[in-house]
């Protein structure tokens, strides 16, 4: 297979190892997929975070490094990044190979173009090219775990880049999961680890998907909450991106942009699952891509249009109600 498309065997993992106990209990948990070195986001993040009534913990689960190919936004993001809770991404994992055969290491699938695909590999390439000045950090960045288990109010949740069997898998896309093999799948993995849902992300668009099921021991639905990016608009006509939020408390009035609570019977608990927007400085941001990448870069192409209108997508699509065409973020 082509670079960009092919998902290297050291990805894979076993859906068995999120039986294990949980690695990390907090009370409120922010999911940070896809922060791809917009550092104007990180800083709305960790505002965001300070004014919690009890401080979350921050998982950035992977792909926190992209666009910021300049030495010192490639220095601070990962310094800060690593000062919190971190899971590899593809981006992460391919910094440190010397191998060039996975590209991106984003195992696109068929109907994202070659062009595409080529595109994100030169990105990669140039990424890696500045994180050769800093061997400390890469060496930091491909030692970090693939999966996470949380532990929220009692709820067990898997915390993932792609999705239950791969760093770069898409079964946790918005288009995979109205497949029902991948619902099926699904509910099977998280009856047999004792899990009430997943976090994502990798897909670059959001989900947040609930599955009725009788596997679980409190007979709950399981879901999948992907928060597409937090470093890029996810909406059309938008300039913010999204984290997932995972709680015993409630968010803020108005915080969410979407989300559900769940009763967990065991520990006389609710989990709150929701999508935060983050609103970054959307021009500053714009002013260091701009400043990293010519109107003619494979950035550029691929992502200048996002970044300055959002993606043709929606919350309807993001919650299952519209089925969105399988595109490429």
């Amino acid at each position: 297979m082509n670079a960009g498309r092919l998902c290297p065997l050291h990805y894979r993992y076993a859906p068995a190892v999120f039986s294990r106990a949980a690695d990390c209990v907090a009370e409120t948990i922010y999911v940070i997929g896809g922060l791809y070195g917009n550092l104007q986001a990180l800083n709305e993040i960790e505002s965001m975070a300070a004014r919690e009534s009890v401080p979350p913990v921050l998982v950035f689960n992977g792909d926190f490094n992209w666009f910021n190919v300049d030495a010192a936004s490639f220095e601070t993001v990962n310094a800060r990044v690593l000062r919190h809770t971190a899971l590899r991404g593809n981006v992460e994992t391919e910094l440190s190979s010397d191998a060039d055969e996975a590209g991106c290491g984003c195992a696109y699938p068929d109907y994202v173009s070659d062009e595409d695909v080529e595109r994100s590999n030169n990105i990669m390439q140039r990424l890696r090219a500045t994180a050769t000045a800093f061997p400390d950090l890469t060496t930091r960045l491909s030692a970090l775990p693939m999966h996470l288990v949380a532990e929220v109010g009692g709820a067990r949740i898997g915390i993932v880049h792609g999705d239950a069997e791969s760093l770069s898998g898409w079964r946790f896309a918005h288009d995979s999961l109205h497949q029902p093999q991948n619902v099926a799948w699904l509910q099977q993995v998280c009856a047999e680890s004792r899990l009430v849902g997943f976090a994502s992300s990798h897909t670059c668009l959001p989900t947040l998907r609930q599955f009725d099921t009788v596997a679980l021991p409190n007979g709950s639905a399981v879901w999948v909450a992907n928060n597409g990016a937090a470093g890029m608009p996810n909406f059309a006509r938008t300039q913010y991106g999204l984290i997932t939020r995972l709680s015993v408390h409630p968010p803020a009035d108005g915080a969410a942009q979407y989300g559900f609570a769940q009763p967990h019977k065991q520990s006389d608990t609710t989990l709150y699952v929701d999508a935060l927007p983050i609103h970054y400085d959307a021009t500053a941001f714009t002013q260091k891509f701009d400043a990293n990448w010519d109107a003619q870069s494979p950035a550029a192409l691929s992502y200048a249009s996002r970044i300055a209108n959002g993606p043709n997508y929606a919350p309807p699509h993001a919650l299952g109600i519209v089925r969105a065409p399988s595109v490429c973020a």
